[in-house]
């Protein structure tokens, strides 16, 4: 094993010169072949993929993955979509910018360039909501780039083979593994090597070198890789620096009329941005005043609180429902951007998780 002089940045890393050719053969013989985005070289499809598995596992994306193409089978359909029925559909789904971007990404496409997605790896980044290491894997799989990702299966991979030391999401560690990746790339390889390439390094780090208990029997690599010869995988890639994680709290409004709850629009940015949720407050003072004032019944009762946790920070929810009085004059500035939707037609609209359980809760108790 030698060092290569393009990854000095981490110097005490090893390489293999047949490690490309190595996860070729295992992806051929062992990865995934079957997945509903495989098979293909539209790039509508594979950079819909691409972003719905940004930090989501296989398994959830798959049923979004057919609903999307079901409703929008191609990037004009996307564009001219409705950003409220975009929502609708991502809804559950998490990350809700990747959802923004994707419907702006699709107009861009549109209406920049005709349509069609660009081929290179510099014009597909420029493009909303698409990273370098997203990029690489649409080149790649549409249009047989030379190009490599490293999204976090892939780090971790790293990490553990070359023995990388350090948090991978510290900047001078991400750019020692871009480095390293870079040149680990096939040699004059074919397109359909690039692909199984690149699909290996996604499949390999997602069901063999996994996180919490890698197959180190059935490895490729293992009388290779840093972390099965000394013992480190529970150690390789390093763990994020503990940071306290802060707690927001709110209380939430189930304003209800009968069987059906008033929704109100989030505005388009922040968490759950362009989602339909339950108007908030930030205090039972604030939430008792908001409940007047869309035309609630004196009163509001407590129900269970929820606790839902985002990536950066907790948020515990303060649930309260009311009864609306149809006599009553809502004196709401904000009713503009309120429905009512009945509990029966909660599919139809975008709401957030929590709010989901909230409702379909409510929705248990009426039947």
């Amino acid at each position: 094993m030698s060092v290569p002089a393009s990854t000095t940045a981490i110097p005490t890393i090893p390489t293999l010169s047949d490690f490309s050719v190595r996860l070729i053969a295992w992806q051929r013989e062992h990865g995934r072949h079957d997945l509903p985005w495989q098979n293909t070289r539209d790039p509508y499809r594979i950079w819909l993929s691409e972003i719905m598995l940004q930090q989501t596992q296989v398994s959830t994306v798959i049923p979004y993955y057919g609903r999307f193409l079901a409703r929008f089978p191609d990037v004009a359909a996307l564009a001219a979509a409705p950003a409220d029925d975009v929502m609708t559909l991502w809804a559950g789904l998490g990350y809700y910018t990747r959802a923004r971007n994707l419907h702006r990404c699709a107009q861009v496409v549109v209406e920049q360039h005709g349509g069609r997605f660009p081929e290179s790896v510099e014009a597909l980044a420029e493009l909303p909501g698409i990273g370098r290491s997203t990029a690489a894997a649409i080149a790649s799989f549409a249009f047989g780039a030379r190009a490599t990702i490293l999204d976090g299966n892939v780090k971790r991979v790293l990490a553990r083979v070359f023995g990388v030391e350090g948090f991978p999401g510290e900047k001078k560690v991400e750019n020692g593994m871009w480095l390293l990746a870079e040149s680990l790339l096939p040699v004059n390889a074919t397109d359909a090597d690039i692909s199984a390439y690149t699909q290996g390094l996604m499949d390999f780090g997602a069901t063999l070198c996994a996180r919490g208990k890698p197959d180190c029997v059935r490895c490729p690599f293992a009388v290779d890789c840093v972390a099965n010869v000394t013992g480190r995988q529970r150690e390789l890639p390093a763990a994020r620096p503990k940071k306290t994680v802060p707690t927001r709290r709110t209380w939430m409004l189930l304003l209800r009329d009968g069987d059906t709850v008033m929704l109100e629009k989030r505005p388009p940015s922040g968490i759950w941005g362009g989602l339909w949720s339950l108007p908030e407050a930030a205090d039972e003072a604030a939430l008792a005043q908001l409940a007047r004032d869309f035309g609630a019944t004196e009163g509001v009762s407590p129900l269970a609180p929820l606790t839902h946790i985002f990536t950066h920070f907790k948020l515990d929810i303060e649930p309260r429902i009311a009864e609306f009085d149809r006599a009553a004059k809502a004196t709401s500035a904000r009713d503009a951007d309120t429905v009512w939707m009945s509990l029966n037609e909660l599919d139809a609209y975008g709401v957030p998780a929590p709010v989901r359980k909230l409702l379909e809760g409510l929705q248990g108790s009426l039947i």
